[in-house]
Parts: structure tokens; sequence; C-alpha cells
């Protein structure tokens, strides 16, 4: 896709859930290697930033969802400022889209209808990890997860009050295009209101 001059204000489709969905379908095609990942910024109260992957679970009009424990770091940022960052890169289409918004929690069913669908060994770590909590060694982490594994034998795992879903409500968008000689496409759309307004930005 390198040096593709077909993005631009007028060939993108007027809704970003829907260009996203269109970009996101075709890279889903091209790759292998993890598809729904994601790079996820966020901030403390205070401001201090903080970056790390995560995956992609659900995106529709509404956001894009994701889970995690509630209590790393991540989790605690997002309970105490809202405003997050989502970056999408995809080099083999020499594309990247970026993501700004609020986050909010998901209702619990939606949370507990996602960890039904979790493989068990991930539902049982998602009891021993005390995520972004320092451990004093990786046996800690292995005995806690071979003791819930004895609580939870011969049933199903229940989801821990401390795991769930945020979802990103987006109010800013930018599609990014690679070009030849560094003038990449840069499409913008930013929401205003209950209408998105677009536009372009210099490479």
């Amino acid at each position: 896709m390198s040096g593709n001059k077909d993005l631009s204000e007028k060939s993108v489709n007027r809704n970003p859930i829907v260009q996203f969905d269109i970009w996101y379908k075709e890279h889903l095609l091209h790759t292998t290697e993890i598809p729904d990942s994601v790079s996820l910024g966020t901030a403390s109260s205070e401001g201090k930033v903080s970056v790390r992957t995560v995956l992609l679970k659900r995106y529709d009009e509404e956001g894009f969802v994701f889970y995690t424990n509630y209590l790393s770091k991540k989790g605690s940022q997002l309970s105490s400022n809202q405003k997050a960052a989502m970056l999408f890169y995809w080099p083999e289409a020499g594309r990247q889209v970026r993501i700004e918004g609020t986050a909010e929690k998901v209702s619990q069913d939606e949370s507990e209808k996602y960890f039904k669908t979790r493989p068990r060994e991930s539902q049982l770590a998602a009891w021993a990890s005390e995520q972004s909590g320092i451990i004093p060694d990786r046996l800690h982490l292995e005995r806690k997860y071979d003791f819930y594994k004895d609580v939870f034998s011969g049933r199903s795992v229940d989801k821990p009050e401390h795991w769930g879903g945020f979802r990103i409500i987006p109010g800013w968008f930018e599609f990014w295009q690679n070009g030849e000689y560094r003038l990449h496409n840069r499409i913008t759309y930013t929401k205003n209101n209950d209408s998105w307004i677009i536009g372009r930005l210099a490479p």
C-alpha cells in the first residue's frame, strides 16, 4: 500500500467507525501476528502518561472495547482520568489509525459474557495475577495460579469483581496512509455534537 494516493477527504466514508471497519477487515486478511493488538495510552490524574499493548475485543458505534484487571495501572489510571488514546499500526499496509476519547467501564453483564468465552487457563490467570503489582518471584505467581485452580476444581470459574471491560468512546480519529517522499496522507475526524468534521493534516 506504500505510495497509495487514494486516501482523501472525498474517498473516506463520512462515518469514521465505518472507515475503521473497512481498514480493519482489510488488515485481518493480511496478517496473522496478533491482529487485534493496539497500543493504549492512559494518564494518571497528575498527567503521568503510560502506554502498553492491549487486545481489541469489540468495536461498534459506541466505541472500542478491551478487557483488563481494574486494579492494574491502566485500570487505575482510567478510573481517575478518563482520557485515553489508541494507536493501531499496520506496517504491512502502510497504515495507522489514531483514536482519542474517553473511557467508561462496560456493563457487568457484558464483562461476564466475554469472560465465559476465555480459555479456562486465562480465567484462572485473571484470579492469580495481581496485575501491575510487585511480586517477590515467579513461584509466587505459580502458587497463586495453583491455589485458584484448586478453588475452582470441578466447576466453572467465576469472573473476579476486579476484572472487566473498558470502552473507549472516540472524539477524534486520524487515518494515516504512507506516501512517497514522506508526503503521507492524514485524514482526521473530529466529533461535533452528533456529527463528524473531516479534515486533513500536513504529514
